[in-house]
């Protein structure tokens, strides 16, 4: 049976962060079928920052109740240059961390993802053996990837993130969908995020056209239902189980993503 990979982004951009509340919003998560967190490097107050003791904090709270596949991010818009963005690389036990594929508008403000920039990430993350997921914006950032794989070394297999829904990039509807997909290189790995996620049928979409990871949580989206804004990220996760359930498949368990994904537990 087919596994889907539930990646979680639990934290909103700018909220206070209280370690031992999430991580057992996390453990949570994971036992109902979540296999992946997504950390910013933040704050207790929440602001981004390229001290990694706080995000170091949290994901050791979280890893002493569940086995979670570990990703930190290496993105958000702040003045942090690379080298910055690129300290959550140094917490030993990440296996994943994103790695942003170009330039792109993120509501009103530029989010700045120069070549030498990815560059930067690519081999950062290549010489620790993490794993990196390429966030993509629009279908000209899987052309950037293809550049900077030619010029060095990169992981195997390639893990792309659509991403949807930000002002100024790609818009969650099944012809933009279709149309990004259609780039993925067909030896790689693909999954999407819905940010500003309204509903739950663009999800649904991107799944029974084979997307491999989906990531939810209130990074992206508080939705549970018409009306209705989730209280914890755990309720997020049961929906979207139950929709993959639904389908005829099964969410993959943290060793299973492992697996898929051929990750290096460490």
């Amino acid at each position: 049976m087919r596994k889907v990979i539930i990646s979680l982004a639990p934290v909103q951009a700018g909220t206070s962060v209280d370690a031992v509340k999430l991580a057992e919003d996390v453990e949570k998560s994971v036992k109902l079928g979540a296999a992946m967190c997504h950390l910013h490097c933040r704050k207790p107050d929440g602001s981004l920052t390229p001290d990694i003791s706080y995000m170091s904090e949290c994901f050791d709270e979280i890893l002493k109740r569940t086995d979670v596949v570990v990703q930190a991010s290496t993105g958000g818009v702040s003045d942090m240059n690379i080298q910055d963005r690129c300290n959550p690389l140094d917490y030993p036990k990440v296996e994943s961390a994103s790695l942003n594929g170009g330039s792109t508008n993120l509501g009103e403000a530029v989010y700045v993802n120069s070549f030498d920039d990815i560059r930067y990430c690519a081999d950062a993350v290549y010489k620790r053996g993490i794993l990196p997921e390429t966030e993509v914006f629009d279908i000209g950032m899987l052309h950037n990837m293809a550049v900077v794989k030619s010029e060095q070394p990169f992981a195997d297999p390639m893990l792309f993130n659509l991403v949807f829904g930000h002002k100024g990039g790609m818009q969650p509807t099944p012809e933009m969908l279709a149309a990004f997909r259609s780039f993925v290189p067909s030896d790689a790995l693909w999954g999407v995020t819905h940010f500003g996620r309204d509903n739950w049928t663009f999800l649904a979409a991107a799944i029974a056209m084979g997307a491999t990871v989906v990531r939810v949580g209130f990074e992206d989206s508080y939705y549970l239902a018409d009306g209705v804004d989730a209280e914890y990220n755990w309720q997020v996760v049961e929906k979207l189980v139950n929709l993959i359930r639904a389908m005829g498949l099964e969410p993959a368990t943290p060793d299973e993503a492992r697996q898929i994904l051929n990750l290096r537990k460490r």
